[in-house]
């Protein structure tokens, strides 16, 4: 074989080298070329598979510590077995060259679905988001951060089938400087959709990526990214400082769960964001629960155990009637409106539902735990106790939330919304506002959690006919009330509202 410094061309990747075996590959054509790697499909000579094989630019592999560094990680990455993954199958150099093979994905990315299909379907985004979070979920656990997600590296099956790219590029968090990748202070990744802390430069964590499908996601939704400029350093000026628009007015068609889902990824505060893919999927999740339009992708439906094992019931069935009650428009009201009949009527549901449930039941395997004196059983995930909690919907369900899982701040936070909620269907607001009070006492710096407390003790003063205070909650409420993504607590605030206006009508 000849020498590699024969032939430069070669290395610096500007030959098609097509033809050329390399390894254990037979190089069949090149697909194409970027700033790190041309890409090549190829066969694995040894298995008659088709493969992906990227070769290195030698700014990358002239560099022998980044190519040790390289191919640690790679190998690190390579153990990322996830059906929404691309596959690293082996890393190697041959003649001089630098390359990694992986799976090949007959389809094409996101970018370029974009451009021929427009914005998607609801029910099309929301899958390409979850089975995204779903990589992410699984790189989290690897403690591996891609650093670089965009739609060129979300790569679509013709069945719809997500498999997110470039993880043997990515990098692992460690707790040694010695063993980085990359050099502290150095961004590596596009700055369209870079986080605020990789455009500093800082250390990152899964959070960075959970920022990058944000952004992706936003330009999913809405046609555009939320941040545009000519320049890199206009694009990172409003990463660090803009707050993009809000999706909800951008398009006023999708759900505002959706939205809020999606503006919560795009947080300036890695704290404020979601803390791993695990969390994005759960509400997605829900979202698809309480939605009949939203189908749930195929490859997502044992995700978790729980999820998988969930079946209707009815009681189910009466607590979703119960949802949908809470979730409808309430009407407009007929003089004054009756508080006293829009609490009967909710309990009345959940009192009616629960007595069919209870003549018509079959035996429940989990009837113990409901039972007073009866430990609710603890889950080996807090996913999985939420879904627990969310099949008994019942004040020691959501309690063992919180109970088993005091780490898991979003889960816990989660669980005494629910805890609320279901305080206020019962009318025990003295309960309901220990919960608010507790998320008040989170202090100014979670506005989202702040702005929860403030909605619901608008509602309970305004229940109380302690209107002066109600209205008082609501001037402190107004100008975060945009971080309310609760369309529950937005309507009973509604309520609040009305309530407080009829009354200064009426003196």
């Amino acid at each position: 074989m000849s020498n590699p410094s024969d032939k430069p061309d070669q290395r610096r990747g500007g030959e098609d080298i097509s033809g050329r075996s390399l390894g254990g590959f037979q190089l069949l054509r090149r697909l194409g070329h970027g700033a790190m790697a041309d890409v090549y499909l190829a066969e694995q000579t040894s298995l008659k598979r088709r493969v992906a094989v990227k070769i290195l630019k030698p700014h990358l592999a002239d560099d022998p510590t980044y190519i040790s560094r390289f191919r640690r990680e790679a190998q690190s990455a390579a153990a990322l077995v996830h059906a929404s993954i691309v596959q690293v199958y082996e890393v190697g150099q041959c003649d001089g060259l630098n390359y990694i093979a992986q799976e090949y994905v007959e389809g094409r990315n996101l970018r370029q679905w974009m451009a021929a299909e427009g914005v998607g379907q609801l029910s099309q985004a929301v899958s390409i988001i979850s089975q995204t979070a779903a990589a992410l979920a699984k790189a989290a656990e690897y403690r591996i951060v891609h650093r670089d997600i965009k739609p060129e590296n979300i790569m679509l099956t013709r069945s719809g089938e997500v498999k997110v790219a470039d993880f043997g590029l990515a990098r692992v968090v460690r707790s040694s400087d010695e063993t980085e990748l990359t050099q502290e202070g150095v961004t590596v990744g596009t700055p369209k959709y870079m986080s605020p802390e990789q455009i500093e430069g800082k250390p990152l964590d899964p959070r960075s990526d959970i920022y990058s499908l944000g952004v992706t996601c936003y330009q999913l939704l809405a046609g555009s990214p939320p941040f545009q400029s000519e320049t890199a350093l206009g694009l990172a000026v409003q990463h660090l400082k803009k707050e993009p628009e809000p999706l909800a007015e951008v398009c006023p068609d999708l759900p505002p769960e959706l939205c809020r889902i999606v503006h919560k990824m795009l947080e300036k505060d890695p704290d404020e964001r979601y803390q791993s893919g695990g969390e994005i999927l759960a509400e997605l999740h829900q979202l698809h629960v309480q939605r009949g339009d939203i189908a749930w992708p195929s490859n997502l439906h044992d995700w978790d155990d729980a999820s998988s094992s969930s079946t209707p019931s009815p009681r189910g069935d009466a607590t979703r009637r119960l949802q949908e009650m809470m979730n409808s428009p309430a009407e407009k009201p007929r003089g004054r409106y009756s508080l006293v009949s829009f609490t009967a009527a909710i309990a009345a549901a959940f009192l009616v539902g629960g007595t069919v449930a209870w003549l018509t039941a079959e035996p429940d395997p989990l009837a113990g735990a409901k039972a007073g004196g009866f430990e609710i059983p603890r889950q080996q995930t807090a996913l999985g106790q939420w879904y627990l909690a969310g099949r008994l919907d019942s004040e020691a369900g959501w309690q063992s939330v919180i109970d088993y899982f005091p780490d898991k701040p979003y889960f816990t936070r989660s669980a005494e919304k629910k805890l609320a909620e279901l305080y206020l269907c019962r009318g025990e607001y003295a309960k309901a506002t220990v919960i608010f009070e507790r998320f008040l006492a989170s202090g100014e710096e979670n506005a989202s959690f702040r702005a929860y407390g403030l909605a619901g003790k608008c509602f309970v003063l305004a229940a109380e006919d302690k209107l002066e205070q109600s209205a008082e909650a609501l001037e402190q409420l107004q100008p975060i009330i945009n971080r309310l993504g609760n369309q529950r607590m937005r309507r009973m605030v509604e309520y609040a509202k009305k309530k407080i206006n009829a009354n200064a009508d009426a003196s």
